[in-house]
């Protein structure tokens, strides 16, 4: 048989199974994901900005994006999508300590993406991006996931924190992907894409139990409430006596205590080891991040803290965090 004489081959069959994870989790994603455009005012008036990316959350118009591709005073935009609608939205709300905002759009029929589980990543894991790169709609690049948990720093007027478990993928991000959905091969949205690290290094804020409570307060209340302690720290080792007995390898070392806060009323002073909350293991900045929900705002809340080498509780009550001058 010559080359001539061969069958062509179909379409399922030119494609390898690679080709095909990626056009399958194109094809079903790619309808949710929005080029999104905010009006900015600048000095020579208002002028159109390709903002980002934005992913449908459900039928009705709920649509997920990145807290600073919709940053400013501006609350209103237009979304395109590949079908060819251009809708109006209105930001509902925008966390930048966790950088996601949720969007409304005029709409009823969106075709809304399945979220998925970050914890569930592997490194090495197929991984797929989409979005809008410098405006161009509809864009696909893939790759594989990097690294996990890594860390990202995000503010909030002078309110820092750690966004943490950030994905790293070697999918091509640019600016535009921002917002943009981040996609396993089953086609589950595990992260939303959030930043260029580099080149060949893409940053996404994963999907997960803590980001899904976020996107639901952001839906429901158009904010996330956080409670406060007051104070600054950073992880350090245990002392081996308290490492066999507790259990935990680190802590948070309190470094700082503000002035007239929660954590200064209570008597936490800076040297002191914080171990536990209620009980529950602290070994990390994100373990207390996580951990400062909105549920213990004006609730009394027991510290389990080493002073000098000696366990101790300490008992205060959170306020509600203003980022404007946490």
């Amino acid at each position: 048989m010559t080359v001539s004489d061969r069958p062509i081959p179909t379409e399922s069959e030119a494609l390898d199974a690679y080709s095909q994870t990626v056009v399958s989790v194109a094809e079903r994603v790619g309808p949710s994901v929005a080029n999104l455009r905010v009006n900015r005012r600048t000095r020579a008036g208002s002028m159109p900005a390709g903002a980002g990316s934005g992913v449908a959350l459900t039928a009705d118009g709920f649509i997920l994006t990145s807290a600073h591709v919709v940053a400013g005073p501006r609350r209103h935009g237009r979304a395109a999508f590949t079908d060819g609608r251009e809708l109006g939205f209105t930001i509902v709300g925008s966390d930048p300590l966790s950088d996601l905002a949720v969007l409304r759009a005029e709409a009823s029929d969106l075709t809304p993406a399945r979220l998925g589980d970050a914890e569930n990543l592997r490194v090495g894991q197929l991984v797929v991006a989409i979005g809008n790169p410098h405006g161009y709609a509809g864009s696909v690049t893939a790759g594989v996931v990097s690294a996990l948990g890594r860390s990202l720093p995000a503010r909030a007027g002078r309110t820092v924190r750690v966004i943490d478990n950030v994905i790293q993928t070697d999918a091509s991000l640019n600016p535009g992907n921002s917002g943009g959905a981040l996609v396993d091969n089953h086609g589950n949205v595990i992260g939303v894409n959030t930043a260029v690290a580099g080149v060949g290094l893409g940053l996404a804020v994963p999907i997960n139990e803590y980001t899904r409570r976020v996107i639901g307060s952001l839906m429901t209340d158009g904010r996330v409430r956080r409670a406060w302690l007051g104070i600054a720290g950073g992880v350090r080792p245990l002392p081996p006596g308290a490492r066999a007995e507790l259990g935990n390898r680190t802590c948070v070392e309190v470094v700082e205590v503000i002035p007239g806060s929660p954590a200064e009323l209570a008597g936490l002073r800076p040297e002191d080891l914080l171990v536990a909350v209620d009980g529950e293991p602290v070994e990390g900045v994100e373990d207390l991040q996580r951990l400062m929900v909105a549920e213990r705002i004006g609730k009394r809340v027991e510290l389990s803290v080493i002073r000098h080498g000696r366990p101790q509780s300490v008992d205060l009550v959170p306020v509600e965090l203003d980022s404007r001058t946490g």
